[in-house]
């Protein structure tokens, strides 16, 4: 069934099937990319993972059944939480642009604010008086501007700037669940976002965030926003990684300076050596977005609906196999440069690395490179 603007409205069971695939042992946003790409639906990739998982050497791949993906949609719907596809026009138009954007999105609050222009403010959760001050002036004059204010419902900085947004909308991203608030004490922050926002994850109902799930994260907070103003941030801060995704990302990156003696903010001075621009106001934010405001991109991935699928592509050979496993190392390399080495058909590469990555012998990286784990 068609969408009002000319994205896809999955039927009940497509979504099912897509909930399935994506909860699918060692299948992630890139791997449910290539499956798709490869078997045109979720359903054919379903009936052909786990052939391709045993052809990668793993016998035992986990897939959820159908009745598993009916009840996380059951406790979702108590919940209030829906699940937006990567192609319907409810979901963020700029994250879909991103090569690892996640398929499905749990979403709690109110759909309309994801199509709106967002900034994403970032930064230490162990924030100063005054870079929690300057935060909240910082986030109510971008929602006065007309801005969507994104930050990953953090202490600190994170905290303060979703509370300062919350009139005009801000959208909180979850490392766990969406019914896996964290941290704990800001169960009622995330209520009150989704009265006039939303909370975002693309974890399963029930999950509880991990140390790796906040990187996670962090990429969806910066492929929503069209730009990133960390405000403090340590180095090696989590908010540095969410900066470098922005940048990955081809999104502008801007800071707040701080002393130089404060260690929370030689994260924000180092990366304004680097180029990002300096923050004093939210007109220095607004006055760099304003020109390229408007330009997202179309639907990246789509599903068809009552169209005949495509063929099923034929199995590769045994030695074309161990030629490619061969080729492959820790190193990352990108798949154009594989099949180069490998002399082989680009579908008949792409096949065998879809087999190894569900085996859980795969990687893959930003940029299109993959190595062998």
């Amino acid at each position: 069934m068609g969408a009002k603007n000319g994205g896809v409205r999955l039927s009940d069971q497509q979504r099912i099937d897509w909930l399935r695939l994506i909860r699918a042992e060692n299948v992630g946003p890139r791997t449910f990319r290539a499956l798709i790409a490869e078997f045109s639906t979720a359903a054919r990739a379903l009936a052909r993972v786990s052939e391709l998982a045993r052809r990668g050497g793993r016998s035992d791949l986990r897939i959820p059944n159908r009745e598993e993906a009916e009840a996380e949609l059951r406790a979702a719907t108590r919940a209030g939480v829906r699940f937006v596809a990567i192609g319907e026009d409810e979901y963020p138009p700029l994250l879909r642009e991103t090569d690892d954007a996640p398929p499905l999105l749990a979403v709690r609050g109110q759909l309309g604010v994801l199509a709106r222009p967002a900034v994403a403010l970032v930064g230490s959760r162990n924030a100063s008086a005054a870079g929690s001050r300057f935060t909240a002036v910082l986030a109510r004059d971008l929602g006065q501007a007309g801005f969507i204010v994104v930050s990953g419902l953090a202490r600190g900085i994170d905290s303060a700037s979703h509370r300062a947004s919350l009139a005009t909308g801000t959208v909180a991203v979850l490392a766990g669940g969406p019914d896996r608030i964290y941290p704990p004490e800001h169960v009622e922050l995330a209520d009150e976002i989704a009265r006039n926002g939303a909370t975002v994850t693309e974890m399963p109902m029930g999950w509880e965030p991990r140390a790796r799930d906040f990187p996670r994260r962090n990429r969806i907070i910066a492929g929503m926003a069209l730009g990133v103003v960390v405000v403090e941030a340590a180095e090696r801060s989590g908010s540095l990684i969410t900066a470098r995704r922005a940048l990955d990302a081809g999104r502008e990156v801007f800071a707040v300076p701080g002393s130089p003696i404060d260690p929370r903010a030689a994260g924000t001075n180092r990366l304004l050596k680097e180029g990002a621009t300096l923050v004093s106001s939210a007109g220095d934010v607004v006055e760099a977005l304003a020109p390229i405001m408007g330009q997202a991109a179309p639907p990246l991935l789509r599903e068809p609906a009552g169209e005949e699928p495509a063929a099923d592509p034929a199995p590769a050979d045994d030695t074309l196999r161990v030629r490619i496993t061969g080729l492959l190392s820790p190193a990352p390399v990108s798949i154009d440069e594989l099949t180069r080495a490998a002399q082989a058909p680009a579908n008949a590469v792409q096949g065998i690395l879809l087999e190894l990555e569900l085996a859980g012998r795969l990687a893959r990286h930003r940029g299109g490179l993959v190595s062998l784990v």
